[in-house]
């Protein structure tokens, strides 16, 4: 699990909401990741913010197959009819991508007179 965990593709995704409409944006977030699923995408993590301060209301750790996963969920035709309501409960995105590594303390021992 652990190799095929790292060799995924690994999304960070970052949403500001519209107006606050929670349950608006977790409406579309339910209709969104079947998508991503239906493309071998996973919903690994969700952090609520809450928005305030200039934080994202929320933060989505997604990982995909490849980038040609990605890339087939973007333009799918369920996702592209999905448009008019993003932009009517997200006002913002921000989007990083990169690979997962081994947490700090998970598998190294480190040597405490260093």
């Amino acid at each position: 699990m652990r190799a095929e965990r790292a060799s995924r593709l690994t999304v960070i995704v970052s949403l500001w909401l519209r107006d606050g409409d929670v349950a608006a944006f977790e409406a579309f977030e339910r209709n969104v990741a079947s998508i991503v699923a239906a493309h071998g995408g996973r919903l690994e993590s969700v952090i609520r913010c809450g928005g305030r301060d200039g934080a994202p209301f929320e933060v989505h750790v997604v990982t995909w197959p490849g980038a040609a996963a990605l890339e087939a969920y973007r333009k799918d035709p369920r996702t592209l009819a999905l448009r008019a309501e993003r932009e009517r409960v997200i006002a913002r995105t921000e989007i990083w991508t990169g690979e997962q590594r081994t947490p700090y303390g998970g598998e190294v021992s480190f040597d405490e007179d260093r």
